[in-house]
């Protein structure tokens, strides 16, 4: 088995940009991706440290040296992009500059010790790993708030403290995005124990509570499908991009498969939204929005799929809001599951009068 990869290299030095060398590797006695680094090392040097819990990222997943070269092939195949933790902090090769990480464990320096210290470093992953980096550099990070968590259930006595401290900081866990897809085979467990603290500080508002038409509202309303029909009329010349959010419609999935359309994979199909904390960030929604649409826009996808009527509101319904927060014009086509269903099954007239409604009509009747 041949494994064909693309290794980052930039030496911030003498670099003016990165660039990626390309390498074929034949798998032989090598277990991990260690065994790989330290092989091309051998080959020709480049910057990274020789250690198993190394973190690296393979394919936009955010994992360590220790993977084994089995499980690389079972999730990604045999075509993988190795990066460092940090594209924008890259100093050489895969080391980086981590000043902001470790800064950020003077929030709660009053509360921990060396063994807290040792525990923060463990979770770097977790705090280069969030999406949330990508629009707001001064985020307090995950890991912070992973050790908070600790230090209050060791003592309940400065949970009020730690709690005041993180509510003062002006990027704190409103701010937060799921690593769920981010990290490979992520413990969700990490996920919980944020969520307790977002609770705590009273963050969190259930979607069904929260309005998410900033612009304008929306009487888009979504009728009924039969699963069981026969597809009527396909999208053969269409091009459809899915966004899905933290799990895939299986559902959509399978429909997708019977359209004859073309599929445009995204990125960002599968980046959280943060909608959990709308009603106090609707800024770093929005930001997060746009950047789904345009991908899919840029990509040449004619209409963005979403399963969820609550993203197809924000992404209809807020094109004003969303093209400032990016500086150019949002204008694809949203369509939810359900109309996607019902045109194919060919009830043209009950969904014609909905895509009118639109904020930006698909015109595809």
């Amino acid at each position: 088995m041949t494994l064909e990869l693309a290794i980052f290299r930039f030496d911030a030095k003498s670099d003016y940009l990165p660039y990626y060398k390309k390498e074929f590797v034949k798998i032989k006695e090598q277990k991990t991706l260690l065994d790989i680094f330290k092989e091309l090392n051998e080959k020709e040097a480049f910057s990274f440290k020789a250690e198993e819990n190394f973190c690296i990222v393979v394919n936009k997943q955010y994992t360590t040296l220790g993977i084994s070269i089995t499980k690389l092939v079972e999730t990604f195949g045999k075509d993988l992009t190795i990066e460092p933790l940090s594209i924008r902090r890259a100093n050489k090769d895969f080391i980086i500059d981590e000043r902001d990480f470790e800064g950020k464990l003077e929030i709660l320096k009053d509360f921990i010790n060396e063994d807290d210290k040792r525990e923060y470093q463990s979770n770097k992953l977790y705090f280069y790993a969030s999406n949330t980096l990508n629009f707001q550099y001064d985020y307090i990070g995950d890991p912070i708030i992973l050790l908070a968590h600790k230090l209050i259930e060791r003592e309940p006595k400065n949970k009020d403290k730690i709690l005041q401290i993180l509510q003062k900081q002006e990027y704190s866990l409103e701010y937060h995005t799921s690593l769920e897809n981010r990290v490979l085979d992520f413990n969700m467990e990490l996920e919980k124990k944020i969520s307790q603290i977002k609770n705590e500080l009273g963050l969190i508002m259930d979607k069904s509570e929260q309005n998410f038409c900033l612009d304008k509202s929306s009487n888009v309303k979504f009728h009924d499908y039969d699963t069981n029909l026969l597809v009527e009329h396909d999208f053969f010349d269409f091009n459809l991009a899915y966004y899905y959010g933290k799990t895939k419609d299986t559902e959509l999935v399978d429909f997708f498969k019977k359209l004859n359309c073309k599929q445009i994979k995204l990125e960002n199909e599968n980046i959280d939204l943060n909608l959990e904390t709308f009603h106090i960030n609707q800024n770093l929604t929005i930001k997060l929005a746009a950047t789904v649409m345009l991908e899919a826009f840029d990509a040449g996808a004619d209409l963005l799929i979403v399963d969820d009527s609550d993203v197809f509101k924000l992404f209809d319904t807020n094109r004003q809001s969303l093209s400032k927060a990016v500086g150019r014009d949002v204008i694809i086509p949203v369509l939810h599951k359900s109309e996607l269903f019902n045109l194919a099954n060919g009830e043209h007239e009950n969904i014609k009068r909905e895509l009118k409604k639109h904020e930006i009509d698909p015109e595809i009747i």
